[in-house]
């Protein structure tokens, strides 16, 4: 990409694109073409190729997505379904009927088989059933990939996809219900603190282990495969460690200073037992992750605060 490059960042206030955002501005990039969701509706096919041929950008970053924790996934099952592959189809088509250079399509390590061997490689991609919690998104991300590759084989459209590990950091979601699980930790021990709350309740045993990885380093991942990678195929983008979600609230316990216990609702669903991604081909290309868990959580804490203040002056 040249710095004069027209880039399209699909869903550029989420976490992922804000961050893919910063990541470019910091490089020098500033010919940037957006659209908020209540001027562009990405599940609309007119629109959304209306818009492409209206503005023509030279490369893609496909971080537009409907997303949610274990219960919003469960829950919404169409709607996750549903809204992910008009969003997926629409603008990966478009691309191709505009001629965009490249395209970098984000997915998720959910698309991955439930008992697939640890760490998960790019190639256990459809090799077992899918986690039944959170099938419909999992499946609208694969297609998301086949995709991808498939214009690519069809018509030569130099498509890549991706495979972020857990997410969280800047602009993270902190809803109580539909948030991920990093985040919703966030919220439960701040709130904890702040109405001395004897115990926090965590759902689930604590005993899956999930990898977490800050979203900026995301986007750095993100601008080195835009740079370097050319091929078919999906990219792992992870740290390659991973910790119980007991170890995880531990942490974020010390971290925000709750003094209080933490009780575990084991009615609840777990989800899948272990995700940890192999990053073998990632480190291999020549990138590695920058920011640890702890330096993230300290980070994405503090932009919490900021929100909660914002939230409670107004």
């Amino acid at each position: 990409m040249d710095k004069s490059s027209k880039i399209y960042i699909a869903g550029h206030r989420g976490m992922v694109g804000s961050a893919i955002h910063r990541k470019l501005l910091k490089e020098g990039f500033t010919n940037f073409v957006t659209r908020t969701s209540d001027t562009l509706d990405l599940r609309n096919q007119q629109a959304v190729a209306d818009f492409f041929e209206e503005e023509k950008p030279g490369y893609v970053f496909l971080a537009a997505a409907k997303v949610g924790g274990i219960v919003a996934n469960n829950t919404y099952r169409a709607d996750f379904l549903y809204e992910n592959l008009q969003i997926q189809n629409n603008v990966i088509h478009s691309s191709y009927l505009n001629g965009v250079k490249k395209l970098l399509f984000l997915g998720s390590s959910c698309i991955y088989p439930k008992m697939a061997p640890q760490p998960l490689k790019e190639e256990y991609l459809l090799t077992g059933l899918l986690e039944p919690t959170n099938e419909p998104y999992a499946i609208a991300k694969i297609a998301g990939i086949k995709m991808c590759d498939a214009y690519r084989d069809q018509y030569g459209c130099n498509f890549i996809s991706v495979m972020p590990t857990n997410l969280y950091g800047y602009t993270d979601n902190y809803h109580p219900n539909n948030s991920h699980v990093l985040p919703a930790l966030i919220r439960r021990f701040h709130e904890a603190k702040e109405q001395n709350a004897p115990f926090v309740t965590i759902w689930g045993t604590g005993s899956p282990k999930r990898e977490f990885l800050f979203a900026d380093d995301l986007a750095e991942a993100c601008y080195f495969l835009m740079e370097n990678y050319n091929e078919p195929g999906l990219v792992n983008i992870g740290t390659g460690e991973d910790l119980p979600i007991k170890d995880l609230a531990l942490l974020i316990k010390d971290i925000i200073g709750y003094e209080g216990d933490i009780q575990f609702d084991t009615t609840k669903p777990d989800g899948n037992p272990r995700k940890l991604m192999d990053v073998t081909k990632l480190h291999d290309l020549g990138w590695k992750h920058h920011v640890t868990l702890q330096q993230g959580i300290a980070l994405a804490y503090q932009d919490f605060l900021s929100k909660d203040k914002a939230l409670a002056e107004r």
